[in-house]
């Protein structure tokens, strides 16, 4: 952990997230960054689940929505309901292969733009905190320092205020929650954030004010280097 950015680590409050009311974004057809016989890659709503529940209430899903356009698209990796972003998904077994060990063996780059609570004092640094499911509290996730698996995290200030702060967050690693656990644990929690922020910054924002804007990968039949931008809405 950058030792300048010290802060409360993410301990549950003993109180588990809410039932989820489930109101996807009204579905005005797919954004589509780029697409070919490979992958598809496309611009995800905030609000809308990356698979289905397990409720049919729940079912309405970035996976869903895609394979009525194109019945062969196959999950890659997911993104959190309130996350928005790039999102890629592979149009065959070979594509799907390829992409998930570029996922599952770090070889991707993944960007993050958020406006997190409070001005952040310092420009960049790194945050190692090892992350584990809160079994009181699942889905939520918390910082374990003896029984949590690694979680890296680079951060960077684009801009600042005194109650806000936006920042860049390049995970190294893809642990379920860390962006989010991370930035709450030294203090900055993200805005809009229902399941790690304080209630006035749940309030601050009407989403969670996180996005996925640039994914790099290799092209699954070329290796030709990919940079996927979705400019963030916020």
């Amino acid at each position: 952990m950058n030792k300048s950015m010290q802060g409360p680590l993410a301990k549950s409050d003993n109180s588990p997230p809410e039932p989820l009311i489930y109101i996807p974004p009204t579905d005005n057809g797919l954004s589509i960054i780029y697409n070919d016989d490979d992958l598809i890659v496309l611009s995800k709503p905030s609000g809308l689940l990356s698979v289905p529940g397990k409720s049919t209430d729940h079912h309405d899903s970035m996976e869903m929505r895609a394979k009525l356009r194109f019945p062969k698209a196959r999950l890659i990796h997911r993104l959190d309901r309130g996350t928005s972003g790039v999102f890629v998904m592979a149009l065959n077994p070979k594509s799907q292969r390829h992409l998930g060990l570029q996922f599952e063996k770090r070889k991707t780059q993944k960007y993050y733009t958020a406006m997190v609570s409070g001005s952040v004092k310092e420009n960049a640094g790194v945050i190692e905190m090892p992350l584990r499911t809160d079994w009181y509290c699942r889905p939520k996730q918390m910082v374990d320092f003896c029984l949590g698996r690694d979680a890296v995290t680079h951060w960077k200030v684009m801009e600042r205020n005194n109650r806000q702060t936006r920042v860049s967050l390049n995970p190294v690693t893809g642990r379920s929650h860390q962006l989010r656990v991370h930035m709450q644990a030294i203090g900055h929690p993200i805005l809009g954030d229902t399941f790690y922020a304080r209630s006035a910054d749940i309030k601050a924002a009407k989403r969670l004010m996180l996005h996925a804007e640039i994914l790099e990968l290799a092209h699954p039949s070329t290796g030709n280097r990919l940079r996927l931008h979705d400019p963030c809405p916020f």
